[in-house]
């Protein structure tokens, strides 16, 4: 099974935030930071936990802009 790569471009005054968050979690996914000037991030989903990682990407929605490119 390969990983799920995304993009998003989120509020990147939450780039610290998500990545903890992401950590916290073990094993769901890995939080790349590909420019902090425009809060343009990549995760490397697990492919055993895609429903899990998009579930917290979906509640993370509620609270501040996390838009996938």
């Amino acid at each position: 099974m390969q990983t799920l790569v995304k993009e998003y471009t989120v509020d990147r005054a939450r780039i610290g935030f998500i990545r903890f968050i992401f950590e916290a979690h073990e094993g769901i996914a890995v939080v790349t930071t590909l420019d902090p000037k425009t809060g343009h991030i990549k995760l490397t989903i697990a492919p055993d936990r895609k429903e899990t990682a998009f579930r917290v990407i979906e509640d993370l929605k509620k609270d501040f802009c996390f838009d996938e490119r």
